[in-house]
């Protein structure tokens, strides 16, 4: 099974699927009222341990990178630090907890393994958000009274996409072997 992780330091998404694609899990993890990097940690540790039953099944565990460059309008270098700190210290919990090293996928090759289409200009997390709706049967999004999706719908569908090309990344690795 494929665990696949949306790491950012105020929610994680979560999803884990099977070989066959099934989703087992779309789930994310709320680490807005926690504060410091170790309070959160202590959270997803937590987590991990709450859903101990995964341990025993999952075989590859795939965590999206984070942002390695600057652009404008974006994250500043101090947010950017404390994201890559963020990432490794879940990276480790998930080593702890499952015994496996991570693998890393950037966000655009997961999306391009799943051959989501994002045009120059479009907002990329509405696109994966629609394409799952459109595509993946279990995949549901709670709504606002105002229409926007609920916090944490959008990590859980970036972190389906990094399961799901983590499963599509086995299978070619096995039909060239």
């Amino acid at each position: 099974m494929f665990l696949g992780l949306d790491v950012s330091t105020s929610i994680i998404g979560v999803s884990l699927i099977n070989k066959t694609g099934d989703v087992l899990l779309c789930d994310h993890i709320d680490l807005r009222k926690h504060k410091n990097l170790f309070d959160k940690a202590e959270v997803v540790r937590e987590y991990f341990g709450l859903h101990r039953y995964t341990q025993a099944a999952v075989e590859e565990v795939w965590i999206e990178q984070p942002f390695t460059f600057f652009n404008s309008g974006g994250s500043s270098a101090k947010t950017m630090a404390l994201l890559q700190s963020f990432n490794g210290i879940v990276s480790w919990l998930v080593y702890q907890a499952y015994g496996y090293y991570p693998e890393y996928i950037g966000a655009r090759s997961a999306r391009k393994i799943n051959e989501v289409n994002i045009k120059r200009g479009e907002n990329s997390k509405q696109k994966v958000l629609e394409f799952l709706l459109d595509t993946e049967s279990s995949f549901s999004v709670e709504y606002t009274r105002h229409g926007n999706p609920k916090p944490g719908y959008y990590d859980r569908a970036d972190s389906l996409i990094i399961a799901k090309a983590a499963r599509e990344l086995w299978k070619q690795k096995n039909l060239e072997s």
